[in-house]
């Protein structure tokens, strides 16, 4: 029986779990279409653009909840630690603690890299750069930084797709908390070289 819908937004949690459990080539209209609950008909009447339409529309969603849950609350706060612990937690709810995967991450090591490019570059791009400025803040050099950062984004997505392989969420945990305590470790300071004076 066909659901009753009465956005398009209603639509983009089941087609991002579509799309988050059989990547975009192996989501079949069909498969869409089991899951949404709406005939073909009625998906092309809210994504006349088709599959590539409703893929762009949901990673525009994740997108617009990591910006106002993760990348802005980032920068929000006074404490660097507290909008890490706050990073780190939304991260946590979002992924299941390991047992969902992430779908622009999917994408990126997927054949449609290249369809999705510019989505998928601006996701991971703010995410690096709003911790970035977080973990200046709390006292190291804008290169550290940088480089903390996308480490923990890499860990974050390697630690996703280890959770997937193992079946094993708590390596997931494992992980999170080696980067909650790397990222709360006071930042390093490089001795500063006395000048010589020339004679």
């Amino acid at each position: 029986m066909a659901r009753t819908v009465a956005e398009r937004s209603d639509i983009l949690p089941m087609l991002a779990e579509t799309f988050r459990l059989h990547g975009y080539e192996g989501a079949s209209l069909g498969l869409i279409s089991a899951a949404t609950g709406l005939g073909k008909g009625s998906l092309y009447h809210f994504f006349p653009g088709g599959k590539e339409e409703m893929a762009a529309a949901v990673l525009d969603e994740i997108e617009g909840w990591f910006r106002q849950h993760v990348f802005e609350p980032l920068s929000a706060g006074d404490s660097g630690a507290a909008c890490v612990r706050a990073m780190l937690a939304s991260v946590d709810q979002y992924f299941e603690s390991g047992g969902r995967v992430c779908v622009l991450g999917a994408f990126a090591l997927s054949d449609v890299r290249d369809r999705f490019a510019t989505s998928v570059h601006r996701y991971f791009s703010a995410w690096i750069a709003a911790l970035s400025a977080t973990l200046v803040r709390m006292g190291h050099s804008k290169a550290d930084a940088a480089a903390l950062a996308e480490e923990t984004i890499a860990g974050i997505q390697g630690a996703l797709v280890l959770a997937r392989a193992l079946q094993d969420r708590r390596s997931f945990k494992r992980t999170m908390n080696r980067l909650e305590q790397r990222l709360l470790s006071p930042a390093k300071h490089e001795p500063r070289r006395r000048a010589t004076r020339r004679t």
